[in-house]
């Protein structure tokens, strides 16, 4: 099990489910056990929790696996079917087995030159979230670069701490690739609702400062002065150990439906791994909290059986936000809908149902305050695309 988080937690959990009495190995980069990470954003970073609520494992579980935390894979070698180690004291050490879960997850991506910088932060890991919470707490004025999901989060979070907020992104629409225009628009004005500068339409050129960041230089040529900077520009896939072993790669490790890649006994989950999605007939990533959850059981499945398990079709990719008091629900995908109808609320109230179909038939609803209706169109909607 290359990957420690939520994704490589559940397979293992699903390896023992299953009947799996072997040896098994859980590899994790980072020194902590499993944890939750959506809080790392809200909750956490708010103060309201601490690091032993972000416990995955439960109380007396045990997978009976070895962990190697602290310890990186730099390679797969499909001969000698070895994983070849890093770090962690565990340097060229190799680890052969009979199969191999992909759970290697993906990594906040980095605004160049701010390497060095202080007060220049990513928010995906806990160590992560412990040095921005540390910086909120002195209160000053943040610049969250990226208005997706984690941006926004952000966000919210520091303004309810009572920092001067300001939010950049460089697309006309925030969000408007998850959930499109006019519900992008909907959504990310909530920024506006509560106080927070939203600069759209605009990108970063750079930061500016000595040893420690003063402000944000965007491309028109203004300039955004800030205490803190939050980076919030996407991920990319953890798969660079992976090139040269025979595992395709294609926006991280290309799979089936079931979760299996181009060499036998290896599947992957979670956030590096690019499904084919039957429905739509392209691969891609789910990079979402359930999708993490509930895959791994299907691969899984295809692991022990040597790829002689006929795949199903995963349940409509389902995610959720917290920001400035609002709870955002989003199930199916928005790409390829050609109308988008709110069946229940006001968008001017910010309490929507909201429908997106592709010829008259539902394949995504977004609700914000509206948990009810959403839950039922949700299961709805994993009904007609079973």
């Amino acid at each position: 099990m290359v990957g420690a988080s939520l994704a490589g937690l559940s397979a293992a959990r699903s390896l023992r489910k299953q009947g799996f009495d072997g040896r098994l190995v859980i590899i994790g980069d980072e020194i902590h056990r499993p944890y939750d990470r959506p809080p790392l954003s809200k909750e956490f970073l708010a103060g309201g929790i601490g690091e032993a609520d972000l416990a995955l494992e439960m109380d007396g579980e045990d997978l009976g696996a070895e962990w190697l935390l602290g310890t990186r894979a730099a390679g797969l070698d499909r001969t000698e079917r070895a994983v070849r180690l890093v770090g962690g004291g565990e340097d060229g050490r190799e680890i052969r087995a009979d199969g191999f879960v992909i759970a290697t997850g993906a990594a906040a991506r980095q605004l160049p030159g701010s390497d060095g910088l202080a007060g220049v932060h990513v928010l995906r890991t806990l160590d992560d979230a412990r040095a921005l919470r540390d910086e909120l707490a002195q209160g000053g004025r943040l610049v969250v670069i990226g208005g997706g999901f984690i941006g926004a989060e952000v966000a919210s979070t520091a303004h309810a701490l009572g920092l001067d907020v300001t939010v950049v992104e460089a697309a006309p629409t925030p969000l408007a690739g998850p959930l499109g225009e006019d519900m992008g628009r909907i959504v990310s004005a909530l920024h506006v609702d509560h106080g927070v500068r939203l600069l759209c339409g605009v990108g970063v050129k750079g930061l500016s400062g000595e040893s420690r960041v003063d402000a944000v230089l965007l491309e028109d040529g203004r300039t955004v002065p800030a205490d803190i900077v939050v980076v919030g520009v996407g991920a990319r896939p953890c798969v660079e150990w992976l090139e040269g072993s025979g595992v395709v790669l294609d926006n991280g490790v290309k799979c089936g439906a079931d979760g299996r890649t181009s060499l036998a006994g290896v599947v992957a989950v979670g956030d590096c791994a690019s499904w084919y999605d039957p429905r739509a007939g392209i691969h891609r990533r789910v990079e979402h909290w359930t999708g993490a959850q509930e895959r791994p059981a299907a691969a899984v499945a295809t692991l022990l059986a040597g790829g002689a398990v006929e795949p199903g079709v995963p349940r409509p990719p389902y995610f959720w936000s917290d920001q400035y008091g609002v709870k955002i629900q989003f199930a199916g995908h928005a790409a390829g809908a050609d109308s988008v109808t709110v069946e229940e609320g006001a968008p001017d109230d910010r309490n929507v149902l909201a429908v997106y179909r592709r010829a008259g038939h539902p394949v995504a609803v977004l609700g914000m305050n509206q948990p009810r209706l959403f839950t039922r169109w949700r299961k709805q909607l994993a009904a007609m695309t079973s």
